[in-house]
């Protein structure tokens, strides 16, 4: 059952891995994006921010939000405990 559990969160975080990095190069190009509209300038600037604002950015939003989830799953499934608050702290 560990060794199927392993296996299955090894997948995950590839899968998140991946994922985040095509989600991050995707926010970068917006950048671009906006540089280049800003340049460009009139009615092809405002087509470029609308589709960047209206239709691209959503699907990056819902599919980091989905990645995310697969990383905690992914944290769950190899026994990491690395969102919980530890006592192991020394106190001043």
């Amino acid at each position: 059952m560990k060794a199927m559990m392993k296996k299955i969160s090894d997948v995950l975080k590839l899968v998140f891995g991946y994922g985040m990095m095509i989600c991050l190069f995707a926010g970068g190009l917006t950048f671009f994006g906006y540089v280049a509209a800003l340049i460009i300038g009139g009615d092809t600037a405002a087509a470029i921010c609308h589709f960047m604002h209206k239709q691209m950015m959503p699907v990056v939003i819902y599919a980091t939000t989905i990645l995310v989830l697969l990383g905690l799953v992914a944290m769950y499934l190899a026994g990491e405990v690395a969102l919980t608050a530890s006592r192991d702290g020394k106190k001043k």
